[in-house]
């Protein structure tokens, strides 16, 4: 397709598109939230506040989101990236606004870690965010806008994308403790005992790695980029906020490489615990050689068709060589349990 043109990317199928329209300013009465579902709801809206945040989760209408394109001047290659669930985090800037891309993670109770493409602009009066699909991540930050006494109502919306790129990054945090929590949980199954199953979950664990560092490192140019901010679209006062947020990043990409090398030892200690025991196997069977081998050959000599063979006639000879390889086998074993071998 053209350059522009606009079409869904994605692993899934996209889900239905819900529009969610919060407009506020610093007065008590400055808070209204409408949600839209239909291209004609949102069509001909006009905002009764001086600020507002939209926000879409689920990208399956395209027609609307062309609308919010054309109300709020967005250039078509953005709108080919908001739908581009696929896309890399970064952050452009252009004339009159900045759009954001990243990936917001996510981990349930059982332990599954996924993501989701989240896109943000941020104009002078108004920010845009657009999500994969339906999340309560950014809850907590709708339910802040409706008291008069937040922060979020005092500032801008400068202050308003500060906080949803800080919740973006904490959900990192979140994360990261998890994979943690699994490398530990993991330690302990091996030093118990090592398992082919446990090799599996290590390269799991180093898929997911890979997985959350793709989304992560490039968080850390998206916020150097935001601090420079040229076009003065963030305030002083939030650029601190920024800068905190950075710093956090960067400790989460040295918490993910020491992370990495934390699986890369796992899988050193597997390797090693299952060597050993495989040597310890290897050691058992040598020792069972050993024994036997004089005992086959006392066998093998016994076993061979000459007539004249004295012992063969003896009365006791039968039981003197049975005799004798017993006592052969008790003191090679006895020998070697001295030695610890078995």
């Amino acid at each position: 397709m053209a350059p522009g043109s606009l079409h869904y990317v994605g692993p899934r199928e996209a889900d239905p598109t819900l529009a969610t329209l919060i407009e506020y300013g610093q007065g008590a009465e400055d808070f209204q939230e409408t949600h839209f579902t239909t291209l004609e709801e949102g069509a001909d809206y006009q905002p009764k506040h001086p600020l507002l945040w939209l926000n879409l989760h689920g990208l399956a209408n395209i027609d609307l989101l062309k609308i919010v394109g054309r109300r709020f001047g967005l250039h078509p290659l953005v709108l080919e990236d908001i739908l581009n669930t696929e896309q890399r985090p970064k952050v452009e800037v252009f004339n009159g606004y900045v759009f954001i891309c990243a990936r917001l993670v996510s981990v349930n109770e059982a332990g599954e870690i996924s993501s989701e493409h989240v896109s943000i602009v941020l104009g002078r009066n108004y920010v845009l965010t657009f999500q994969e699909q339906p999340s309560g991540t950014f809850n907590q930050i709708r339910e802040g806008l409706k008291s008069n006494h937040s922060q979020l109502r005092r500032f801008g919306t400068d202050y308003l994308v500060y906080t949803l790129l800080d919740k973006l990054v904490d959900r990192y945090f979140v994360v990261l403790e998890a994979l943690s929590e699994r490398c530990e949980d993991l330690d302990d199954a091996i030093s118990e005992g090592p398992h082919p199953a446990q090799l599996q979950e290590i390269q799991a664990l180093r898929r997911t790695m890979q997985y959350v560092k793709r989304g992560l490192w490039p968080l850390r140019e998206v916020m150097n980029t935001l601090q420079r901010d040229e076009a003065d679209f963030f305030r002083d006062e939030t650029q601190l906020y920024l800068r905190d947020v950075y710093d956090h990043v960067v400790q989460m990409i040295e918490s993910g490489e020491a992370l990495r090398d934390l699986v890369n030892s796992l899988q050193d200690n597997y390797m090693s615990l299952q060597a050993n025991r495989m040597n310890i196997e290897m050691r058992r069977l040598t020792v069972l050689t050993t024994i036997f081998m004089p005992l086959t050959l006392i066998a093998g000599i016994y076993g061979m068709n000459f007539e004249v063979m004295p012992e063969l006639h003896w009365r006791w000879g039968y039981f003197a060589v049975l005799g004798g390889m017993a006592v052969i086998g008790l003191g090679l074993t006895l020998y070697f349990r001295a030695k610890r071998w078995f």
